[in-house]
């Protein structure tokens, strides 16, 4: 592109315009790039000193005096805890500490009173186990071999049948007496799990013996 006399001389006498008189350079930027170095700019607000805001940050707390006075706040915090209020909604009187949500209802009671009320070789699972591997130390290579390969493998398999013989029995009787309760899914792997726990262990804790009938179920 060929510039002719004419522009190049409106070019050459073009003058600078100033900073101040261009308005695309004005503005807030612009006018604090202007002030000196360490230039702060305002807040809106004044800086409260210090006599003003030194009490608001040592302002007494307000502890419980007495023990009545700690006791009362410890119950409304209680009271606010919506999971632990849900939970002593559906647990026995007494009983809430040993409850957990998923312990709540009668289809899962219904299953713990069907695994406590029969004896299992699962709830012997964890005392077999500390016996194997204490066996499994002794300096006999043919027993460890046994115990190994024959021992161990034919627990598990009695510990997976009696939790499957378990967990179908629940679930199909619980169907039949809970029809219209959603919790009936799960209830069978709860139950296979819950006998699995050495009875003594067993929380919520077991209210019925071994060989009583089950209760009736609380609807």
């Amino acid at each position: 592109m060929k510039l002719g006399p004419a522009t190049l001389v409106d070019v050459f006498r073009r003058r600078s315009v100033p900073a101040s008189e261009d308005p695309a350079a004005s503005g807030p930027a612009t006018a604090e790039a202007t002030q000196p170095k360490g230039y702060t700019p305002k807040k809106g607000a004044p800086t409260p000193k210090r006599r003003e805001s030194a009490p608001a940050l040592h302002r007494p707390v307000n502890a419980p005096q007495t023990r009545k006075e700690a006791y009362r706040a410890w119950r409304e915090r209680q009271a606010r805890d919506v999971p632990r209020v849900k939970r002593a909604k559906g647990a026995p009187p007494g009983e809430e500490r040993n409850f957990r949500p998923q312990d709540l209802g009668p289809v899962r009671a219904y299953a713990r009173d069907v695994v406590d009320s029969r004896r299992s070789i699962s709830e012997y699972f964890l005392y077999f186990s500390l016996a194997i591997i204490v066996l499994l130390f002794l300096p006999l290579p043919e027993f460890q071999v046994v115990v190994t390969y024959v021992v161990w493998p034919a627990m598990m398999v009695t510990i997976i049948v009696e939790g499957v013989f378990v967990a179908n029995r629940v679930k199909r009787q619980a169907r039949e007496l809970f029809p219209d309760d959603g919790s009936v899914r799960g209830a069978g792997w709860y139950a296979a799990v819950r006998q699995l726990q050495v009875r003594r262990l067993r929380l919520p804790k077991p209210r019925v013996k071994p060989g009583e009938p089950v209760p009736a179920p609380r609807r």
